[in-house]
């Protein structure tokens, strides 16, 4: 057994760490509230976005943009990638990486080279140590009210690279905001926009059941024929209209990303929490004992050396 001051240590640095845990605990509880907030106000937009997009996707549209254009073979796919720039959220980050690096490999089996553009720094450390991955961009430090322009620049290294023929695939990997107690990683399509249509259409019936999901209560028709009037053209008014869903749905990610942070940081905290009063407690009594054995052992030295004399 550890003797009394060395268990008395370990108390005080436990209760040091339960100190720390629990501030992270009500910092992250304070935050994400509005978090949550910043969320829910931006989900409408980027719903209805969603919906604009997969209806253009379907459409028999005179005007061939490059964005509506499914490629055959695939010889390039690239994956957005949101994560936290700090740590201390549990699995949060981990499960989005366990998650997304089949899908990688998967691409990578069938012979198409794989692009990560990463945002938040957590991912850009995890991928740099990956091999066989390109990491062309990144966006860190996106603060606690994330703005669209802080994603520009990584947004335009997808679009022009895709409107070039360089990409064939892009996806967005992030955690999906579902409760306090639940965070799911996902992994959506962002281009070309038919496979976000097929999406939209395959994932319709299970969205009823998670009303707050971002693509919640989409109601696609079937393909059809008719196309939207555009003015000035159809050229102008889907270069723009484009280039804003693509903003739009990436933005969206790192909101969900930034709620599921708090939430999985704020549970986090609170385990770490509770486990550090559990050992403070086995600790008290494990030093109690000890105490009580060096006072049992100094009681008999008295009474062994009274009886010798």
């Amino acid at each position: 057994m550890a003797g009394g001051r060395e268990i008395k240590t370990k108390i005080k640095s436990t209760q040091n760490m339960r100190k720390v845990t629990r501030a992270l605990e009500m910092v992250s509880a304070s935050k994400i509230r509005k978090a949550q907030d910043l969320m829910k106000a931006s989900r409408p937009y980027a719903r209805q976005m969603r919906k604009v997009i997969a209806h253009i996707a379907q459409a028999s549209t005179d005007f061939s943009h490059p964005f509506l254009i499914e490629r055959e073979k695939v010889t390039r796919v690239a994956f957005v990638v949101v994560s936290t720039d700090r740590g201390l959220c549990g699995g949060l980050n981990s499960n989005l990486f366990r998650r997304l690096i089949p899908a990688i490999r998967e691409w990578q089996g069938k012979g198409a080279e794989v692009d990560v553009l990463a945002i938040g720094q957590k991912a850009v450390q995890f991928f740099r140590r990956i091999r066989g991955i390109n990491l062309i961009g990144s966006a860190t430090h996106l603060g606690e009210k994330p703005k669209i322009e802080q994603l520009i620049g990584v947004i335009k290294v997808v679009l022009d690279a895709y409107s070039a023929n360089k990409l064939d695939r892009v996806f967005l990997a992030y955690n999906d905001f579902v409760n306090t107690m639940t965070q799911k990683p996902s992994i959506e399509a962002l281009l070309p926009l038919p496979l976000v249509a097929a999406e939209l259409q395959a994932t319709e019936g299970d969205n009823k059941s998670t009303p707050n999901y971002p693509v919640a209560g989409l109601k696609l028709e079937q393909a059809h024929d008719w196309d939207y009037i555009y003015e000035p053209d159809a050229a102008t008014v889907l270069e723009y209209v484009l280039g804003r869903y693509i903003e739009s749905v990436v933005y969206q990610g790192v909101l969900e990303n930034l709620a599921s942070e708090h939430a999985a940081r704020m549970v986090a905290m609170k385990a770490a929490s509770d486990n550090a009063s559990k050992v403070i407690g086995e600790l008290t009594l494990s030093y109690n004992k000890a105490r009580q054995a060096a006072i049992t052992q100094e009681i008999s030295e008295i009474v062994g050396g009274a009886a010798a004399v």
